[in-house]
């Protein structure tokens, strides 16, 4: 009779391993959300210091005198707290800026806005033209709200929440939520005191029926906690077992029992909810920023719409005299780099209607092949008063003029994230702000627009509350772009970043949003040429984030010792992340930019400047009601 076998071992390995692909799975999104972009972190002392960072590779610096750089986040989502890098902002989704919902003031495509009241001119710095602002506020820290009094353990806790989650910090605090549900606090406290105590009770002889007692009053807890969450839902009975629970706990406390296990058990369950809570607050801060950078189903839609009705209808009557003025150089040119219809018309409608001539001003939108068509279907649709809209697929004539440079898709104006603060006073709150800069696709403007000689270009995140003709009466000398100077970084502070180029480290990084262009000087420095010759030394990788990582540097040097600087009252900043701006101050500034992750277009857009944004929005569009984009204008 032969013997039974031994059963088989069974191999532990391969479930494992498929366990942990399980895991990894679970981890990939939020790895891939929170891990793309970079940020930087500064001080505002020894501004004269040349920080020491690491060399460029995916934009990681690291700690030394004043600067700390934080690995990439997405936008603003979870940073690894370890090194400091520019941290660049997804400009939205599929179809970069994202549009949002409401609109108070009704403003049409061609409102009559009144001319904008007499201002007392500013001191000109160098040969600058004064800005036309309505009040001499010099913007610092007083123009901000009141800060909230705060002890150095919350800075600190604001401080590093900020380097992880970005601006959702700032979000969740404004939109942070009061507890009210006290019976439901309740419960918790006293399940939580409990199981604290539960297990040193189970120790001890004698005490079977306070054991069952005690073990029975949680569950019940837990019960009725997995189905009430505030004290509405909670059943008519719960006072009874409140009682009931707290004459159990008396008990519990009244027996002889190791303190240490106790306070154990509480350190135990502390440390469980800190986890708890940590990781709740990893998944709200994934959440905002798939909030901020995926388009809103009521966009894509008029998208969409847009697309159809282009190739359905007959094609649109073009103005023989609209598109004469393209290439007129004499006449006032505005570029707007774009993928969001809703975005562009804003900027477009904000400026022509404070403008006090509009025939002689014609706007340049370049866009990507896949919003070419809904783009120009809307600007054929809808006029802008006497001004001239003409819509460039950038993909297609990039392909046309500059085949070897087809590959590239367009880039909209990059954001880094900067964190300031102060080493002399550490008690103040980290300053967090959003640096903006020419993306790749700014370098090719003079290769478009060969016929021009002076261009302004707006963002897409920008509205326009004055005149801007004085802009065209400024006398630049040798610079070629005029922007609004952002000191809060210097050159210096970036020395590995930009490596061994020649730059001055007392300058000051500048700011995109309202850039006054002197083509014809553009030209004469060769700054393509210097684009393209930077691009081959900082572009270490050819995927996208290498690329757009490589933005700020690129930005900094090409312009080094080329920037006009513009009065900073020409526009405030910070609309998509600052709470804390005076509404005096915005309603009084030349034009208004929405840098940062809360676009106002968005839901999560700050209420208080939104409006602003609104007032421009065009009205009395069937597609927009068809989409559900009405309620922007009415509401």
């Amino acid at each position: 009779m032969k013997a039974t076998p031994p059963p088989a071992k069974r191999r532990r390995g391969p479930r494992l391993a498929v366990l942990a692909l399980v895991f990894c799975s679970l981890l990939v999104p939020i790895a891939f959300l929170f891990n793309r972009f970079p940020a930087v972190y500064v001080t505002d002392e020894r501004p004269q210091q040349e920080i020491d960072l690491p060399s460029f590779g995916r934009m990681g610096l690291e700690r030394s005198g004043g600067v700390t750089v934080v690995k990439p986040e997405d936008g603003s989502g979870a940073n690894a707290e370890t090194k400091d890098t520019p941290e660049m902002i997804h400009r939205g989704g599929i179809n970069s800026h994202h549009h949002s919902d409401n609109v108070p003031s009704k403003v049409s495509a061609n409102p009559k806005v009144p001319p904008p009241p007499k201002i007392e001119p500013l001191k000109p710095k160098a040969k600058s033209v004064p800005v036309p602002v309505q009040r001499t506020e010099v913007i610092s820290g007083n123009n901000m709200k009141p800060a909230k009094v705060q002890n150095a353990d919350d800075v600190e806790k604001a401080k590093a929440c900020q380097l992880e989650f970005g601006s959702y910090c700032l979000w969740s605090i404004e939109h942070k939520e009061v507890m009210k549900d006290t019976i439901v606090k309740r419960l918790k406290d006293q399940l939580f005191v409990a199981r604290s105590y539960y297990p040193s009770i189970a120790k001890l002889k004698g005490k079977e029926a306070l054991t069952r007692g005690l073990k029975q009053n949680i569950q019940e807890h837990e019960r009725v906690l997995s189905e009430s969450i505030v004290d509405a839902d909670l059943p008519s009975f719960i006072k009874s077992k409140i009682e009931k629970m707290d004459q159990t706990i008396g008990r519990a406390k009244a027996c002889t029992v190791d303190c240490n296990n106790v306070d154990r058990k509480l350190r135990q369950i502390l440390h469980m909810t800190e986890d708890e809570a940590h990781f709740h607050m990893k998944q709200s801060a994934y959440l905002y920023n798939l909030g901020v950078h995926t388009m809103p189903k009521s966009h894509h839609c008029l998208n969409m719409r847009l697309t159809v009705e282009y190739f359905k209808s007959a094609p649109l009557d073009s103005d023989d005299s609209a598109v004469h003025k393209f290439n007129v150089p004499d006449h006032r040119h505005y570029v707007i780099l774009s993928k969001n219809v809703l975005a562009a018309s804003v900027v477009i409608n904000s400026t022509v209607s404070n403008s006090e001539e509009t025939e002689n001003v014609v706007f340049h939108i370049l866009t990507d092949a896949q919003n070419f068509y809904a783009m120009k279907h809307w600007f054929g649709r809808n006029s802008y008063r006497e001004s001239a809209v003409h819509v460039i697929n950038y993909e297609h004539i990039i392909l046309e003029n500059l085949p070897e440079f087809s590959s590239q898709q367009l880039y909209l104006p990059e954001e880094f994230r900067v964190f300031i603060s102060n080493l002399e006073r550490p008690s103040e709150k980290t300053r967090m702000e959003y640096l903006s800069v020419f993306s790749h696709s700014h370098f090719f403007i003079p290769e478009i627009l060969k016929d021009l000689k002076k261009v302004i270009v707006l963002d897409d995140d920008v509205v326009v509350q004055r005149d801007l003709s004085f802009l065209w009466n400024i006398d630049m000398g040798d610079k070629v772009n005029g922007a609004v100077k952002f000191c809060g970084l210097r050159m210096g502070q970036l020395r590995n970043l930009l490596g061994k180029a020649t730059y001055d480290p007392q300058s000051c990084a500048w700011m995109s949003g309202v850039n006054v262009i002197d083509l014809e000087k553009w030209r004469e420095h060769n700054v393509t040429e210097n684009y393209l010759q930077l691009l081959k030394k900082f572009q270490h990788n050819d995927d996208e984030a290498s690329v757009r990582a490589a933005a700020l540097p690129i930005s900094l040097l090409a312009f080094e010792h080329l920037i006009y600087p513009l009065d900073e009252r020409l526009t405030i900043s910070g609309l998509g992340y600052d709470y804390a701006i005076k509404e005096e101050l915005v309603r009084n500034s030349v034009s208004l930019h929405y840098n940062g992750n809360m676009k106002p277009w968005l839901e999560l857009g700050i209420p208080d400047y939104r409006k602003y944004w609104k007032r421009f929005l065009t009205r009395d569009e069937r597609f927009m009601d068809e989409c559900n984009l009405e309620k922007l204008v009415l509401s």
